[in-house]
């Protein structure tokens, strides 16, 4: 089944942010040929829905602005979603808030996404959790994590493509009566 990349348009049966065409020519550009080396373009597909899902999943609270239509599958589109270096921004005394085009999918979004899918080709995104190792020992070899370590992966590189759409603190919205 061929993959459904989300336009702008809020599809209500878009499967992720990046096409395959535009996932492939990102990885190509920068040289990832673990992208090109995977088996199929079907593979390939999967990634790309996989690394979608853990969008879905991190960063829907995060986002800035407004989602479009409930009826869209997807959390992009959105609307009023400010520039932060755009013309306008805080701090400055000219001209009203640059925003992100409420009818496309912004170029970071689509980047991490086809980031996220070259990750999820070897592994799982969102893996279970056990316990945290204190102290490993095997032969000569040991490890020992530090107190109060994340037990989770994250995926720093992504966080930074995205921090500018997303809402500061996290996504917590405080409205004042």
């Amino acid at each position: 089944m061929t993959i459904v990349t989300e336009d702008g348009t809020g599809k209500a049966d878009a499967e992720t942010y990046v096409s395959l065409s535009a996932a492939t020519t990102y990885h190509a550009n920068r040289g990832n040929a673990a992208w090109a080396n995977l088996a199929s373009d079907a593979v390939r597909e999967q990634c790309l829905r996989k690394a979608t899902d853990y969008m879905l999943s991190v960063y829907r609270d995060r986002w800035a602005g407004y989602r479009n239509t409930v009826t869209q599958a997807l959390d992009w589109p959105r609307s009023y979603v400010q520039m932060r270096d755009g013309p306008g921004r805080a701090g400055f005394s000219y001209g009203s808030p640059s925003y992100y085009p409420n009818n496309t999918v912004p170029a970071a979004v689509a980047n991490a996404c086809a980031e996220l899918a070259l990750r999820a080709a070897t592994g799982s995104l969102i893996p279970d959790e056990g316990q945290m190792v204190k102290r490993k020992k095997v032969g000569p070899v040991e490890v020992e994590y530090q107190d109060y370590s994340r037990a989770t992966k994250t995926y720093r590189a992504i966080d930074t493509l995205l921090a500018p759409l997303l809402a500061a603190g996290g996504g917590l919205r405080v409205i004042r009566a």
